[in-house]
């Protein structure tokens, strides 16, 4: 298991129950140093002073706010741990409210929390409160020296903390809003059977691919190898596409991907008459009119 990142407590109303948080998640992508190109020596950064034109260390180094272009407030993290918020070492619930009033897109970086010894039936307690009521806890939490929104909820027998992005923090998406289109029926019904045909129980065992193909070039460059080629090419950019085709191919390769009826649903098209059966019909009106000519 990873280390506590943060030891606190949860504040329940009048209840308190001491917990550790520990990362939920791990990165797992693939990180590159900066080498020389020339020699490929490593690339690295020192940390200067702008006065002095030194090098510094860590420990010589605080915040600083910035008023303006030349003043600089310095805040240290003695200044920071002295001020009073009732935060700093409790992650305190403000309300209980149902998990689907939470838009997703406040939702961050996700820890667990973990409890020990005389924690651990509070802990519990909160756990089965929150899973019979089937609601979530919103919460507020002092964490790298900011007040912070937070979501409890729960994962299996473990209370998860999300950290969360404040209201204000959202950028409203109104100006993104695409331009009117002309769309039918048909093509949203196409639209849902496709849904339909990529629908899944549970959430479906994907792979990173691209640390994959990654991680393919590494080892071939690091053994001189030859390097892993594309297997396919890309889609030209701007194509025009028929939307209703490509629905139709879609649904089709979705249920043969599932082992069903694979069958492609064309459009019904407009009956139009052949040059063939129009110059029959031609012959036909004249032989009527020449048989009226002869009978007169």
């Amino acid at each position: 298991m990873p280390r506590p990142v943060w030891s606190g407590a949860i504040s329940f109303g009048l209840v308190t129950i001491p917990v550790k948080v520990l990362s939920a998640t791990e990165d797992r992508s693939i990180s590159f140093r900066q080498i020389h190109l020339e020699d490929g020596g490593r690339i690295r950064y020192r940390k200067i002073c702008e006065l002095e034109d030194k090098q510094v260390g860590d420990h010589e180094i605080i915040k600083g706010y910035e008023l303006d272009r030349d003043t600089l407030v310095p805040v240290t993290d003695e200044d920071l741990a002295g001020m009073p918020l009732p935060t700093a070492k409790a992650i305190e619930i403000s309300a209980f409210v149902p998990a689907a009033g939470i838009d997703p897109i406040q939702i961050g970086a996700s820890y667990y929390l973990s409890a020990e010894g005389v924690a651990a039936k509070p802990y519990k307690l909160l756990r089965q409160a929150l899973e019979r009521s089937s609601k979530v806890a919103v919460a507020k939490f002092a964490w790298h020296g900011r007040e912070r929104l937070g979501l409890l909820r729960v994962r299996g027998d473990v209370i998860v903390l999300h950290a969360m992005r404040w209201p204000d923090e959202i950028r409203s998406p109104e100006e993104l809003a695409p331009p009117p289109v002309e769309l039918g029926d048909a093509e949203i019904d196409e639209a849902l059977e496709l849904m339909d045909a990529m629908t899944e129980e549970h959430m479906p065992d994907l792979t990173d691919q691209y640390r994959q193909a990654l991680e393919e070039v590494i080892e071939a460059k690091a053994h001189g190898e030859q390097l892993p080629k594309a297997e396919r090419e890309e889609q030209p950019a701007g194509q025009v596409v028929d939307l209703m085709a490509a629905l139709n191919e879609s649904v089709a390769k979705a249920r043969a991907a599932r082992g069903e009826d694979a069958t492609v649903h064309d459009m019904p098209k407009p009956k139009k008459k052949t040059p063939a059966k129009k110059t029959a019909s031609k012959r036909t009106a004249a032989k009527k009119t020449t048989s009226r000519k002869r009978a007169g």
